[in-house]
């Protein structure tokens, strides 16, 4: 049931992601390119939070091993540069076979994905493509959390995210349609998410 509800989840995000390409590039093919690059790549965290489910419903401890082996280094990264545990409760909940716990543990790792592809956007404000990457992942995470958060926060949270993609600005095309991007704003917008997250 869980696993189906990660992949209903997909078509959202999917929908997000071409309207705002309509939106902010008018059919411009590159920044098309760049919108599909950002929904079609591999997260091991989206990948790895559904083998875990996976195994716990089939019972695999052998390949709940090896996920958590997996995903490892995703997590220590998480855990050092942005404040929050995730190794040691995610393989109590993964032993114990606990979906529920794997999900309540991976929530927090995506909470934290979100506020490391939004610093990084801001620091990589004047390189629109990459920035518009970085913020687009996050609403991949952003749409795995919709069934986990109250509807309200998670709104608010989609919001300000909408406001952080506004702010990289756009580059146009031969100067024209060109927008400056608004560090200011996207820093603000970035704050308003990430406490409609909790954190």
């Amino acid at each position: 049931m869980l696993l189906k509800t990660a992949h209903r989840l997909a078509s959202p995000a999917r929908a997000w992601v071409v309207g705002f390409t309509l939106f902010a590039v008018a059919g411009m093919s590159a920044e098309v390119h760049a919108y599909s690059y950002a929904a079609a790549g591999k997260e091991p965290l989206i990948e790895g939070r559904e083998l875990l489910l996976n195994a716990a419903q089939q019972h695999d401890k052998t390949a709940m091993q090896t996920e958590l082996t997996a995903i490892h280094d995703e997590l220590l990264y998480l855990e050092q540069n942005h404040h929050v545990t995730l190794i040691e409760p995610l393989a109590k909940a993964a032993g114990a076979e606990d979906q529920q716990a794997i999900n309540e543990v991976m929530a927090l790792a995506y909470k934290a994905e979100i506020e490391r592809r939004l610093e990084g956007a801001v620091a990589n404000i004047k390189d629109y493509q990459t920035a518009k990457v970085l913020v687009v992942k996050s609403k991949q995470f952003l749409d795995l959390l919709q069934p986990m958060m109250d509807k309200a926060q998670w709104d608010k949270a989609d919001a300000a995210l909408r406001v952080c993609l506004d702010a990289i600005g756009n580059p146009g095309v031969f100067g024209v349609g060109t927008k400056a991007a608004d560090p200011d704003a996207f820093t603000k917008a970035e704050k308003d998410v990430m406490t409609a997250l909790g954190r």
